[in-house]
């Protein structure tokens, strides 16, 4: 089992002087300490559980951009993109310019988008979720279209493309790995079998987990797909830094499960101290699971 940084929340003390500094340090000590994979949010205002639009909030490619350039290992990605907030082709581009400069790090972590406030409160329009649904699947389509290096016309319910084109292409092969957040059983987890490479599930208990793999292996023998390929995540919260014999023990169900990378926000007021606890005291023990 490995670990997913998720670097959600910026408000630290002092942030208004250091919110660059404190976010280079924690990639910095992820990327050598051997976490797997760095995540930010595609967010423009900051949820509401952590304060809301009055808290800081950096635009989510923009980082990962910054990112690539300080990094030298780390899977990047937003955890994750909102359907809502970027047109598929544009969003196909950008992903592709990531992977592009980070040699081969991007994935284009995707979902229906949730957070209404933000739309509303930047003027982006918001679609009811039977259509953000919609637009999700189209926008799998497109982005796998486009990597498959397909330039034939796109013609979509939502979306239309005269010349899907993108060059140069991604620098991993067939094409950057997809995952799609969420576990909703008959949509989402349906579109995780039919176009990705990886999910990223919520469940606390591994009974709830355990069901929510099963659905999707349903979909995958309905698809066609490979079940055993797909790239099984799930966030998790607490601080395992407080007790790791006990977080580590929490953790060997799931792995027993296939749960291969589980994703946690770091805790405390210092990212960077909690991640150089986790890669010294965690990080090797959870590789064992």
């Amino acid at each position: 089992m490995r670990l997913g940084v998720h670097y959600a929340n910026f408000t630290h003390p002092g942030w208004e002087h250091r919110l660059a500094e404190r976010l280079t340090e924690t990639a910095r000590v992820a990327d050598q300490g051997g976490v797997a994979q760095f995540t930010v949010m595609d967010h423009w205002f900051q949820m509401e559980m952590l304060g809301g639009p009055p808290e800081p909030m950096l635009e989510g490619y923009t980082t990962l951009g910054y990112l690539a350039a300080i990094t030298q290992n780390l899977r990047l990605s937003l955890l994750v993109t909102g359907v809502t907030y970027r047109h598929p082709g544009l969003l196909a581009k950008t992903v592709t310019t990531l992977d592009v400069l980070s040699g081969g790090r991007a994935m284009l972590g995707i979902g229906a988008a949730w957070y209404d406030r933000e739309h509303l409160g930047l003027g982006v329009p918001f679609p009811s979720t039977s259509e953000r649904f919609e637009r999700l699947e189209e926008t799998l389509q497109i982005v796998r279209q486009m990597w498959s290096g397909d330039t034939s016309p796109y013609e979509g319910k939502h979306y239309q493309l005269a010349e899907p084109v993108v060059v140069p292409p991604p620098v991993q092969q067939p094409r950057p790995p997809i995952m799609i957040g969420g576990s909703g059983e008959r949509k989402t987890l349906r579109m995780v079998a039919q176009y990705a490479d990886a999910c990223n599930i919520f469940g606390a208990e591994p009974t709830d987990v355990e069901h929510k793999l099963d659905v999707l292996r349903g979909h995958c023998d309905d698809a066609g797909t490979d079940y055993d390929a797909i790239e099984k995540t799930m966030l998790v919260s607490g601080d395992p830094t407080e007790d790791p014999d006990a977080f580590l023990g929490s953790m060997a169900p799931f792995a027993a499960l296939g749960i291969s990378l589980i994703t946690m926000m770091p805790a405390g007021d210092d990212p960077m101290a909690w991640t150089t606890r986790m890669c010294e005291d965690v990080v090797p023990r959870l590789a064992e699971l």
